[in-house]
């Protein structure tokens, strides 16, 4: 049973619209962001969206939580598409889904302490909630995240990287949600904060039954905690399915190359890393036929005429690639 479901999301950003434009005589500009992604994520599951910068991972989750309108597509949650949703359904929806963000630090304000942070779903969310029972709450969270009561009357300046990151980790669970998005959960943190964070999270899981897209460049951690793993580049998801399968049997040359960069120490069985040639089109011109093309050493002559689609492969492993069409 799946408890989030995506069927060909698109997500454009427009460059031009300004007076600036107007004056110097450019026009509109569409930035093809998330270009028809489909995926589902399974109750109690972790998905794992893997890629360069500026692929358009990020800008996947918002539009899950609609921080980002999409121009096109459907998600649906526990049933429900959220695109239809009215401001009422909205509201109670934004209580079962939350998000960590990518900057820890930004994305706190630094005029209000720890504990206002934190209980500021309550008073959003939560209106019969009296003044003591969010009191009682907020040290609950900081317990649960392994800080103490005392923190919650600093500011947010007063914190390590690691603590930063499990104040918004706090206020995420703060209405006991069902789906987190976590954009680059352990990024700039040092190997043992971020095993911390790593564990805690994973505990939280267990613990709530709670259902993450996890978001990383990290691909040590992603093989590590995701039950699923899907690929993108340039907008498009080229290759997904159980994170043992596509680990396991990478398929897409660009899933290859990007899992062949993973640092290891294992010297034996060190995998020749893949470099590759050119550079990422631009999501502004893109490319006809398959984006990843220009790059690709296997590059046909259908591959610069038609745009590949995810092929099942063999239990839910799906790839777009023409190669595997002609084999």
């Amino acid at each position: 049973m799946f408890l989030v479901k995506v069927q060909g999301l698109k997500t454009y950003f427009y460059k031009g619209k300004g007076i600036l434009s107007k004056l110097f005589g450019k026009g509109l500009r569409i930035v093809h962001a998330v270009d028809d992604i489909s995926f589902t994520i399974g109750k109690g599951e972790t998905f794992g969206l893997v890629g360069e910068s500026g692929c358009g991972k990020t800008t996947a989750g918002s539009s899950l939580l609609r921080l980002v309108e999409p121009v096109e597509g459907q998600i649906f949650f526990e049933g429900k598409e959220v695109l239809k949703m009215n401001e009422r359904e909205m509201h109670k929806f934004r209580q079962k889904v939350q998000i960590i963000f990518q900057d820890p630090v930004t994305c706190l304000d630094p005029r209000i302490i720890a504990g206002e942070i934190i209980a500021e779903p309550f008073r959003i969310h939560s209106s019969k909630i009296t003044k003591r029972e969010i009191e009682d709450k907020v040290i609950q969270l900081l317990e649960w995240v392994n800080l103490s009561p005392e923190d919650a009357y600093k500011y947010p300046h007063e914190f390590s990287g690691g603590q930063v990151r499990r104040i918004g980790l706090a206020r995420a669970l703060a209405l006991h949600p069902k789906f987190i998005v976590a954009d680059e959960p352990t990024s700039g943190l040092d190997v043992s904060t971020a095993a911390m964070i790593l564990n805690l999270m994973q505990d939280l899981q267990e613990k709530f039954n709670l259902t993450y897209l996890w978001i990383s460049h990290n691909l040590n951690i992603v093989k590590h905690v995701c039950d699923k793993i899907a690929v993108m580049y340039l907008g498009k998801i080229v290759e997904v399915g159980k994170t043992q399968d596509v680990c396991g049997n990478l398929l897409h040359p660009y899933s290859q190359a990007l899992f062949s960069a993973i640092p290891t120490i294992n010297f034996k069985n060190k995998r020749k890393k893949i470099i590759l040639k050119g550079e990422v089109p631009s999501p502004i011109n893109l490319p006809i036929g398959c984006r990843f093309g220009s790059r690709c050493k296997y590059n046909m002559l259908i591959c610069s005429q038609e745009e590949p689609d995810l092929i099942d492969m063999g239990g839910g492993h799906l790839v777009a690639c023409h190669l595997l069409v002609k084999r």
